[in-house]
């Protein structure tokens, strides 16, 4: 493995209290490395990152006729139980004639300090209020229409085995092959390297796939991505804020454990950012800080997206003592 590159600094006070390390790969749709600081071999859980990619399960499958693009969305999201969310999640559930329980996800609490104090006093956590529920309520859609309504959290159930087929396409090689643990919502997690991953968004973006029928399936996945940020993730969250600063020509989609996936269709290109340590702070500022080193943003925008993706450093009088800095990459 090459040296870990620098990539962010929390600085209090003008001096760098914190450095987070990490790798970064960019690569085009022909599965060329364009850019790689660090390890592009480097294997890595991307988790969440690849929920565009285990939606195909849903959509492929026929599961998705008559969803519009916002449950499109969903299904992809890591959210934050806003209340819009929530009761998407609600509806899914009924629209499929199941109850919360059919949910694999564990019980969680609303992460916005509101929310979470509302379901407190409601009677605490639940199934739908978990970040993965959107994607669990796709898998349960999937499952019922491959004729399979239960275990779909096995490695071995169609609608698992499906979107692996889709990724082996993606990659160039057999997806079931590569090193698998578990979620922490109790699916199966897959582990990829960083270079592989980039190539995957890359075909993704590009739609660089021989099915028509996929290629439709990505088609509308992208398009949700694009038009409905805020069910992937939150209101006014990173994720809303970079797609807006780009016009919708990028989409992204962050991963537990300091992981973000970027795709860029207009050019073929997927970028996937891994935080070494697990961080999040920090992982959207260099992911918005490359927009700006491939010319997909004009450079001080991307500095000035960086700064705005980033929260502050702040004392307990919510008083801005620092920043999270991301790093120039040569």
């Amino acid at each position: 493995m090459t040296s870990p590159i620098p990539m962010v600094e929390i600085r209090r006070g003008g001096v760098a209290e914190s450095i987070h390390h990490g790798i970064a790969v960019v690569a085009d749709a022909d599965g060329r490395l364009l850019h790689a600081w660090g390890d592009p071999d480097f294997l890595t859980f991307p988790r969440s990152s690849l929920k565009p990619f285990q939606a195909l399960s849903l959509v492929e499958s026929g599961a998705a006729d008559g969803l519009d693009a916002a449950h499109l969305a969903l299904a992809c999201a890591s959210h934050r139980a806003e209340p819009f969310q929530v009761s998407m999640v609600e509806n899914w559930l009924r629209r499929l004639g199941r109850p919360e329980s059919a949910l694999v996800c564990g019980p969680a609490l609303p992460m916005g300090e509101g929310d979470l104090a509302d379901a407190v006093r409601a009677g605490g956590k639940r199934r739908v209020f978990h970040n993965c529920s959107g994607k669990h309520c796709g898998f349960l859609a999937a499952a019922q229409a491959f004729g399979t309504p239960s275990g779909y959290d096995s490695p071995d159930h169609p609608a698992q085995r499906h979107w692996l087929a889709a990724l082996s396409e993606l990659i160039g090689h057999d997806a079931t092959a590569l090193p698998q643990g578990t979620d922490g919502c109790g699916l199966p997690a897959l582990a990829m390297t960083m270079a592989d991953t980039a190539r995957a968004a890359a075909r993704y973006a590009a739609l660089g796939v021989a099915d028509p029928k996929r290629e439709a399936a990505i088609r509308r996945l992208l398009a949700a991505l694009r038009e409905h940020p805020d069910h992937v993730s939150g209101h006014n969250r990173p994720t809303s804020r970079i797609v807006a600063a780009t016009d919708g020509r990028v989409v992204l989609k962050e991963g537990a454990e300091g992981f973000v996936l970027g795709f860029v269709p207009e050019r073929g290109l997927g970028i996937a950012v891994k935080m070494l340590d697990g961080a999040s702070r920090g992982k959207m500022a260099v992911f918005a800080t490359l927009l700006g080193r491939l010319g997909i943003l004009p450079e001080i925008r991307a500095a000035e997206l960086a700064r705005a993706v980033e929260a502050p450093v702040l004392d307990s009088n919510n008083r801005v003592v620092g920043e999270v800095a991301a790093l120039a990459l040569g």
